[in-house]
């Protein structure tokens, strides 16, 4: 099915009331340069009722109030509001989120039913794939895109320089509050650069470019969205217990697809490589520090290798995996927050993986989880998304790279994946995930059977 979008208005959406003077620059936290992204993309898709369409007034009332309560909402979230000074700081002007309406030329079931991710880009504001420099830009980019039926899709682009996957889940959370007109409602704090700062200038970048400079790839990549419902979840987490010992969903569900992924590479090669995951940790569930609905990048690596001789079954990697994200403690927290012993254990850290990584024959596969942020949660009043997506890619250059997400019914998972071309090609046939899981399920079918 083709489909065209059309910007209709880009304008910009100022904070209500105005940013006190001595606030005007925000300082960035050490860990906001852990991040290669410019941007964490997400696209909410909030349906019609029963297929029906909706009066374009209606639709216009809607947009208006998506206005207003962002307006409201960029009062307390202020960085938000401003522009990227470089990559320590972001000038907190007023100048406004980027906000643009935009008009899709089918009905939102029409597109749902079997989306194609390389289209999800056009329901974004700027180009998440851009490698060019983001000093002076916005730090917030919101699209609204209006399907014919009345249905929405508001895509979201926020620095990734300012807000990791939870501190995004605070801002959704504030605003659509604020939408329903909500007495409570969320207010973000800014700790991080207090807990974590940058006072000696980029070097954690630099370092850390060098470390995530092995997940990029060189070739033709391919997106695939691979979704595990309840049962599977359950089968796996079985499968991967030992001793007692029973690993989180997303700790299943990362061991099984690194499994997975490894066995693909070694049918392509004709032998096993060394491989290592890494996996990004939210600091602000570790317990160490009052870190709850803090804006910045509160996240670590977390990283397992399995050398290429050692093959290891489900089980196996589940423990890898499990140990290396449950050193990620609020004791280690303190330590990196230590005056004396934290740089130079970061340093160290983020060497170890950069230099385990970059060996010849290690495939480096990265992993991130959004589940539990409550996406899905997102109500500005009339519902919540049918649908939370990330975005496709299909570059020359790469990020060997998945990411967890939330079924709607919270239970289930969906994973996005991005692969070389050819290792794709080999995990679509792989027998023990198809059984499990399933290839790029349209969105309103998930929704269905998991909620039913």
């Amino acid at each position: 099915m083709k489909m065209d979008v059309e910007i209709i208005s880009p304008q910009l959406i100022k904070p209500s009331s105005p940013t006190p003077q001595h606030l005007k620059i925000f300082k960035l936290s050490l860990l906001d340069q852990l991040i290669p992204a410019p941007y964490a993309p997400i696209i909410l898709f909030y349906p019609t009722h029963h297929d029906a369409v909706i009066h374009p007034e209606i639709v216009a009332n809607r947009v208006e109030l998506l206005k207003k309560s962002l307006s409201d909402t960029l009062t307390q979230f202020y960085p938000l509001a401003g522009r990227i000074q470089d990559d320590l700081s972001i000038v907190c002007s007023d100048e406004g989120a980027y906000f643009v309406e935009a008009r899709v030329s089918c009905r939102l079931d029409e597109f749902l039913r079997q989306p194609d991710l390389l289209d999800l880009p056009k329901f974004l504001p700027c180009d998440v794939n851009s490698t060019e420099q983001t000093a002076g830009t916005y730090v917030t980019n919101i699209q609204v895109n209006m399907f014919r039926c009345g249905g929405i899709a508001i895509g979201v682009c926020i620095s990734h320089k300012i807000l990791d996957g939870a501190a995004l889940s605070s801002f959704l959370k504030a605003w659509t509050a604020t939408a329903r007109g909500c007495k409570d409602v969320i207010n973000p704090n800014y700790i991080s650069a207090s807990l974590f700062p940058a006072a000696d200038g980029l070097w954690l970048r630099d370092s850390s470019l060098v470390m995530w400079g092995s997940l990029f790839k060189k070739g033709k990549s391919v997106t695939r969205r691979i979704v595990f419902d309840a049962s599977s979840i359950a089968t796996l987490k079985a499968r991967a217990t030992v001793s007692g010992k029973c690993p989180t969903r997303v700790e299943a569900v990362s061991a099984f697809l690194w499994k997975c992924t490894m066995a693909a590479s070694k049918e392509k090669k004709g032998f096993l490589s060394a491989s290592l995951l890494t996996h990004i940790v939210n600091l602000r569930r570790r317990k160490a520090h009052d870190m709850e609905n803090s804006t910045g990048n509160l996240l670590w690596i977390a990283s397992a290798k399995i050398k290429g001789e050692n093959t290891s079954d489900l089980a196996g990697l589940a423990a890898h995996v499990r140990k290396a994200i449950s050193r990620v403690d609020g004791d280690f927290i303190k330590e990196l927050r230590d005056e004396e012993e934290g740089k130079s254990l970061i340093s160290e850290m983020i060497r170890d993986i950069g230099d385990e990584a970059s060996k010849d024959g290690v495939e480096h596969f990265g992993f991130s989880s959004w589940c539990k942020l409550g996406f899905y949660e997102a109500d500005f009043g009339w519902g919540k998304p049918v649908w939370v997506s990330s975005f496709g890619v299909e570059n020359s250059v790469f990020m060997n790279l998945t990411v967890l997400v939330d079924t709607q019914a919270g239970d289930g998972i969906e994973a996005w994946v991005t692969l070389d071309e050819q290792d794709m090609t080999i995990l679509e046939r792989d027998g023990e995930l198809l059984h499990l899981a399933m290839f790029d399920p349209s969105p309103l079918t998930i929704s269905n059977s998991f909620l039913h």
